[in-house]
């Protein structure tokens, strides 16, 4: 009799009495299942909108305080314990004090805004992240600051008054109307000067060729990095220099030198929000997010809805890495299905007919350092809508207890439309979609030749639902297949591939993986991984 080789992924309940009048039930994954540690920037990383997370002061904003009592939600320190998401890195939506509840426009560049707490807070949140090996990034702002800026208050002062010899006057790009560039949008300054501002009015443009404020982003990454934090997400990257990639590469490349100054191994992710070919060639300043990965017409979900097939897929992410490697050797490649300027992704990936399970797995178990927007992993919805507000994307976290955290000024969205249910109803439920998460996460980590390997891509003629990849690291190789239809799959890997597997790492999905000799049964639905 053949043998056969099973490692099952399934979740057994267990009680935890936390106190007298309060019980929290986890679900504890396998014990089989052991992470390998490697210390790099190869991590699962969650994105947070603060004001919108958790409320620890119950005046119903989101803040420092709120996130503290939450991390053990997102990662207790323990890999094996089985009572966390996972994650290994978290990307802290903008922080620092300004007028609007996004916080995309600064008025003070070393400092915390009011409503999220203090220096002190952060500085407790970044020790508490340290000893759960937790890396934060922030979000920074360079190409414009706010108009409410002490910066830009003084650039205008002095123009009124006359005192052209001002410092402040070299920080944005101020220009008369002969000199205004075609494609670019000015605001009335003062007198016969006009500032550029492409997103807002209340938006100006810092002037990026000034040595002034060169020496003023080096004294703010120095600030933060004095702080603990582990690099930063760059909003916006493609419009320091609007429509010239070469100077906006230039000046990263620049600002990434400054950030290794600190820490050597800085982790810097950007926003070049554009297709492909124009994102890869700023892979040679830094990690760049992979927007053809997300959204309803992005590789992930066109797969995960059976719209394109798997083989499509992988060899999609195959080629595009090799694209990215030409430009940067090193570079560490960011796949993500939605983040907070775009609907959520539970409105275009079903929860129910788990093509958002399958969507988690196709983006989970591949390479690099994916993003995990805040509330994806229980299937929080939310869009834009007829009011074309972005407050709708960024909803309160449906925690399902008595935390008071409320959703942003301007959100429409009514929670009757969140039907995927809570942290604290998904957590006991072996079958649920944030339990689905933890699983891909900690399948991940066990098996780190999926985010660090080379890929071998597969083709199987014939097949639409089914397909996979060989990856190979430190010597090691295994292997990742996908089954996003209804039916069971069954098939010998020996007609596709050399490699013999041995064993069947974990699978995660609707149903089960086992493997019998070199013939894979797998159900719809479900990925596994093989060694």
């Amino acid at each position: 009799m053949k043998k056969i080789c099973y490692v099952f992924l399934i979740f057994c309940l267990t009680f935890v009495f936390s106190s007298c009048n309060a019980k929290e039930e986890y679900a504890i994954l396998d014990e089989n299942l052991v992470p390998v540690e490697y210390d790099d920037n190869h991590r699962v990383y969650y994105e947070i909108f603060l004001g919108s997370f958790s409320d620890g002061n119950e005046d119903g904003m989101g803040d420092f305080r709120g996130l503290i009592n939450r991390l053990d939600y997102l990662n207790d320190g323990d890999s094996t314990s089985g009572k966390s998401l996972g994650i290994e890195g978290i990307w802290l939506m903008p922080i620092m004090p300004s007028p609007s509840y996004h916080k995309y426009d600064v008025t003070n560049y070393m400092a915390i805004d009011d409503d999220y707490g203090t220096i002190a807070d952060f500085e407790e949140f970044i020790a508490e992240c340290d000893a759960r090996g937790i890396d934060v990034i922030i979000d920074l702002v360079l190409n414009h600051t706010s108009s409410q800026h002490p910066w830009f208050r003084s650039a205008r002062n002095a123009m009124q008054s006359g005192e052209m010899d001002n410092p402040y006057l070299e920080y944005y790009t101020l220009v008369t109307e002969e000199n205004k560039e075609s494609g670019k949008t000015y605001h009335s300054f003062s007198g016969d000067y006009f500032y550029e501002g492409n997103f807002s009015a209340s938006m100006p443009e810092l002037n990026l060729d000034s040595d002034l404020v060169r020496q003023e982003i080096e004294a703010i990454i120095a600030f933060w990095y004095d702080l603990g934090v582990k690099g930063f997400r760059l909003d916006a990257a493609k419009y320091p220099y609007l429509n010239d990639d070469d100077k906006n590469i230039e000046f990263w490349n620049w600002f990434v030198e400054e950030c290794k100054k600190h820490d050597p191994d800085a982790y810097i992710v950007g926003e070049v929000w554009s297709g492909d070919s124009l994102i890869i060639p700023y892979y040679e300043s830094f990690s760049n997010f992979d927007f053809g990965m997300s959204q309803s017409q992005g590789a992930i979900a066109m797969v995960a809805n059976n719209m394109d097939d798997v083989n499509w897929y992988v060899q999609y992410i195959t080629t595009y890495r090799n694209r990215v490697e030409n430009v940067n050797q090193n570079a560490v490649l960011t796949p993500f299905i939605s983040n907070h300027d775009m609907n959520r992704a539970a409105g275009f990936l079903s929860v129910e007919d788990y093509s958002m399970h399958v969507a988690a797995s196709l983006y989970l178990l591949t390479y690099g350092t994916p993003f995990i927007y805040y509330g994806e992993e229980i299937g929080m919805k939310g869009s834009r809508g007829t009011e074309n507000t972005d407050a709708n994307r960024r909803l309160k976290m449906l925690w399902g207890d008595k935390d008071k955290v409320e959703s942003p000024i301007g959100a429409t969205y009514s929670e009757d439309l969140q039907t995927n249910g809570t942290v604290r109803s998904q957590i006991i439920d072996s079958s649920s979609l944030y339990n689905h998460y933890k699983k891909l996460i900690m399948l991940r980590q066990a098996n780190p030749e999926i985010a660090r390997g080379e890929y071998t891509p597969l083709t199987f003629e014939g097949y639409y639902y089914f397909g996979g990849f060989l990856s190979t690291y430190d010597s090691n190789t295994v292997g990742v297949f996908h089954n996003t239809g209804e039916e069971p799959i069954v098939i010998d890997l020996s007609d596709y591939t050399d490699h013999t597997f041995a064993i069947v790492s974990g699978y995660a999905g609707l149903g089960e993986a086992l493997l019998e000799g070199q013939i894979l049964t797998i159900s719809g639905k479900t990925s596994v991984v093989l060694k």
